[in-house]
């Protein structure tokens, strides 16, 4: 058996195992089969199935309890394959959790500090979005600018500067949210906007709670659209 611990062959076995997840082979409350097993069938170590494992269940894919195995906590949507390589699923998944524990501070310090120009910025980005869907397009951009103009309502350049240096992944998540979104329904791409109109209405009472409260569901939410409920 080949004893392969690289980071390629682990990589291969997470995308094996998250492809027969989203195809239904393991459904939601299945238990995968043992390391033993999964090793046997990819010729590989058992350490690099626990690595692939580990992954999974980081992504929230899996959950392993004692006595119980591991089995099958979500399935992501089975539209995510058409849009980006599985193996970008972590990746994204980090840059939600960065974006949740810098964006949700911003929004409430624009709650605080946003002035009237700030105001204008935003509803003008969100209307911008409003046009995206009545042209049925994608709008990763347009949503950039959303997120940007409420972290410059923040006066904080810290935040600006976060948002800025890491725009190439955070556009890249919210094109395959947006597309994963346009292929579902109408509804589905209402239901962000609507998270995004949340955000911006905190900010204009001047309510930092509502306003980090509105911008943490909103984040969590657009994750739990791609991994699934």
């Amino acid at each position: 058996m080949n004893e392969n611990k690289s980071p390629g062959m682990s990589g291969r076995v997470y995308s094996d195992i998250l492809t027969r997840i989203i195809e239904g082979e393991y459904r939601e409350g299945d238990r995968l089969p043992s390391e033993h097993s999964l090793a046997e069938r990819f010729e590989t170590s058992r350490p690099t199935v626990r690595e692939a494992l580990a992954q999974l269940r980081a992504d929230g894919i899996i959950a392993t309890r004692q006595g119980s195995g591991t089995t099958v906590r979500r399935r992501p949507d089975p539209d995510l394959r058409r849009f980006a390589p599985l193996e970008t699923l972590s990746d994204i998944r980090r840059c939600y959790e960065f974006r949740v524990m810098t964006e949700v501070g911003g929004a409430s310090l624009a709650a605080l500090k946003a002035d009237e120009t700030d105001l204008t910025a935003i509803a003008h980005a969100w209307e911008s979005l409003e046009q995206v869907i009545e042209t049925e397009g994608i709008g990763a951009r347009d949503d950039f600018a959303f997120h940007l103009t409420v972290a410059r309502a923040s006066k904080n350049q810290f935040f600006i500067t976060a948002l800025s240096f890491i725009r190439e992944q955070i556009e890249f998540s919210m094109d395959l949210s947006r597309k994963l979104s346009l292929a579902k329904s109408i509804e589905r791409q209402r239901v962000v906007q609507q998270e995004h109109l949340a955000v911006l209405e905190a900010i204009r009472r001047r309510d930092p709670e509502a306003a980090e409260q509105a911008m943490r569901v909103h984040l969590q939410r657009a994750m739990e659209r791609m991994v699934g409920a």
